[in-house]
């Protein structure tokens, strides 16, 4: 018999439909109907991709006696941290408040007021490793809440009353300039792993809005060692077992320093980030191996994560079916010898053994090793032939909901190295995702556009937007605007801007990351640093100052400067943790420029320099192209041509170069 998860949109609720647990989705109801019985609620937080979540939920929650517990003491609510944010956050921030770590799945004993009090991730099915298992944990909450329910609202009140007490300490007024960012890069040449790229030691996550920030910086002050930093760290992760070296596209990280063993795990905005900054770095440095990653792992996207609507899917599972028939993690990309001997024959096999560094003892579990590329390139026949091998085994499985703010990052990828690389069919694959993110999950009323977080299946979720959802919707949109010579996106990334302005906005440039309108947790969150995807707040920034650039609107540039307070005050001090903030320090303090070209659409002339101008490395530099004065974008305005021909014209801080038909020139103003 399914539970109330069997209507939901999440694919991870989905997985819980049809567990014997009473599950709830996070709702209003749910929490009347603990104060009607006067238990506490049991908050489970996880999503569809998350290995240990699929592990707790074959141990405990599809368990009976565990579910009847369950079921008989408490209200139990399931959430999808990818559908609500928010909800993710203000309880994980309890979490790490009170434990000093945190993860998922993240279990959380709340009052029917929504209020904290005790806090876990995985429990195990019995006591290990110094862990209570499930059921005791389950038993002891429950005699607290019976036997000392005045204690536990104590307890409650002071957490809810610490956190609220928590405000952001935005760093004062001004915008960050050379010292901050000069500071910024010293801190980041501390923490780099000069023997195998990098920052920090293991596990090893993909730093790229830091490499963003590291190429702009480059670009815009010639400092060679952030770009040998960003090079190498591109080249280690490129060559390492993180990197899928037949398939393309990047797991989530490495468990180890070397970038040797993943977390199998494909997450959409992993790959959507990584794509762009591999297409950056190739315009950096015309490295064939950026080139090479940066179009596969587009291909990638396409093949593998794209769905029926044309939207983007968020993840495929790190675990699947190896040839035993168990589920574990990894058995999709990892081999033996024996299994590239199998499909190779020996002499080939051997040979792919020593180009992927396949060994006898293996590099993963079980003798198994994870491909790498450690020296030569890898001959294309053998790759082909190994990847159509391995399109036989059980497939990883794939979470199918359309995640706003993921697709608008795989949007601005697939439009730039669809631009840089002259794939057509990659800008084209853009637009698609672009239209449905207008058709299913734009809602347009008298108050502005809203919206929504997720779809599935053509239908849109019941979950709000949140900041970094309007943030990198409109990114991608701009970077298809410069692409296609399309106003359209300009203007859509306009709408979701203006909301932004109108409803995430705090005092003094802060911003958080729920609109003033959205629902009331305990604590309304807000957080400027970057994790494995910009934050909603530094993604804000920099979408609204490439839309000011565009449109030249003064409150558009003023929200900007305000949001990149922050970056002043923690760009120096933890500049791993706020890359993206830095990279848009860097297109700030660059201008940004301002490049228009005009001309008749599919004239060559016309192409060669909108081409000149797309590769300009001028950090956040924004592109119009389109008929001589035209109305598509602002800055085509009383742009006439030169002398009959095609033309380009840069401006920045309200300075203009002289117009050119002449790429080369362009190239000039635009990389001098």
């Amino acid at each position: 018999m399914p539970n109330r998860l069997a209507h939901e949109t999440s694919p991870y609720l989905l997985q819980h439909a049809h567990n014997p647990v009473d599950w709830w989705p996070w709702s209003a109801e749910a929490f009347e109907e603990a104060r009607r019985r006067g238990v506490p609620v049991l908050l489970s937080v996880g999503y569809s991709s998350c290995h240990w979540c699929h592990v707790m939920a074959h141990e405990s929650f599809e368990d009976a006696a565990t579910a009847a517990v369950m079921n008989e003491r408490f209200v139990s609510i399931k959430v999808d941290r990818e559908e609500r944010p928010d909800v993710d956050a203000v309880y994980m921030e309890a979490v790490q408040a009170a434990t000093g770590q945190g993860g998922w799945p993240m279990t959380v004993f709340l009052t029917p007021d929504a209020e904290p009090f005790y806090f876990g991730t995985y429990f195990p099915p019995a006591p290990r490793h110094g862990m209570p298992s499930f059921r005791q944990v389950l038993e002891g909450v429950d005699s607290a809440w019976t036997d000392r329910r005045e204690e536990v609202a104590e307890v409650a009140g002071n957490i809810v009353r610490e956190l609220a007490g928590r405000s952001l300490a935005h760093g004062g007024q001004g915008v960050p300039g050379e010292a901050e960012l000069a500071q910024a890069l010293l801190g980041l040449t501390r923490d780099y792993d000069e023997r195998y790229g990098g920052f920090g030691g293991a596990p090893k996550f993909p730093p790229s809005m830091v490499v963003e920030f590291l190429l702009r910086h480059h670009a815009r002050t010639g400092a060679e060692g952030a770009l040998q930093m960003a090079a190498d760290t591109c080249e280690a992760m490129a060559r390492g077992g993180m990197y899928d070296q037949l398939g393309g596209g990047f797991a989530r990280y490495a468990v180890d320093r070397e970038w040797v063993v993943p977390h199998f795990e494909k997450m959409l905005y992993d790959n959507a980030l990584l794509c762009r900054v591999y297409a950056h770095l190739w315009k950096s440095t015309g490295s064939e191996l950026a080139k090479r990653v940066a179009l596969e792992t587009a291909d990638f996207m396409v093949r593998e994560l794209r769905t029926a609507e044309g939207g983007f899917a968020s993840a495929l599972d790190a675990d699947s079916d190896d040839a035993t028939g168990r589920h574990v993690e990894g058995a999709f990309y990892v081999w033996t010898p024996q299994q590239l001997r199998d499909v190779l024959g020996d002499e080939d096999g051997d040979r792919a053994a020593d180009v992927f560094g396949v060994t006898v003892d293996g590099t993963f579990e079980h003798g198994t090793s994870v491909l790498q590329l450690p020296g030569e390139e890898a001959d294309p026949q053998l790759r082909a032939r190994l990847l159509a091998a391995r399109e036989e085994r059980p497939r990883p499985g794939r979470d199918d909901k359309i995640v706003a703010a993921w697709n608008g990052l795989a949007i601005a990828a697939l439009a730039e190295v669809g631009a840089y690389f002259e794939r057509p069919d990659l800008i084209e694959r853009a637009t698609e995702a672009a239209d449905l993110l207008v058709r299913l999950h734009m809602d347009f009323s008298a108050q502005g556009v809203r919206l929504v977080r997720t779809s599935k299946d053509g239908r849109a979720g019941a979950n709000a937007g949140v900041l970094e959802d309007y943030a990198d919707v409109a990114e991608g949109f701009l970077a298809l605007a410069s692409v296609s010579g399309e106003g359209t996106w300009l203007e859509f990334a306009g709408f979701l801007l203006d909301i932004v302005l109108d409803q995430f906005m705090a005092e003094g440039g802060a911003l958080y990351d729920t609109a003033h309108d959205a629902e009331q947790l305990i604590r309304r969150p807000q957080d400027p640093t970057d994790n494995a995807a910009p934050s909603g707040w530094s993604a804000a920034a920099g979408a609204l100052l490439s839309y000011a650039a565009h449109t030249g609107s003064e409150a558009h540039r003023a929200a900007a400067e305000g949001a990149l307070g922050v970056v002043k005050a923690l760009g120096p001090r933890a500049p791993r943790f706020i890359g993206w903030g830095l990279a848009v320090a860097e297109a700030l303090l660059d201008g940004p420029r301002e490049v228009a070209v005009v001309g008749p659409q599919g004239d060559p002339a016309t192409g060669e320099l909108h081409r000149a101008a797309l590769l300009s490395r001028a950090p956040g530099a924004v592109v119009a192209v389109g008929e001589a004065d035209g109305a598509e974008f602002p800055l085509l305005r009383e742009r006439p041509l030169l002398d009959g021909r095609p033309a380009a014209y840069v401006c920045r801080n309200f300075v203009c170069h002289a117009p050119t038909s002449d790429a080369d020139e362009l190239s000039r103003q635009l990389n001098g």
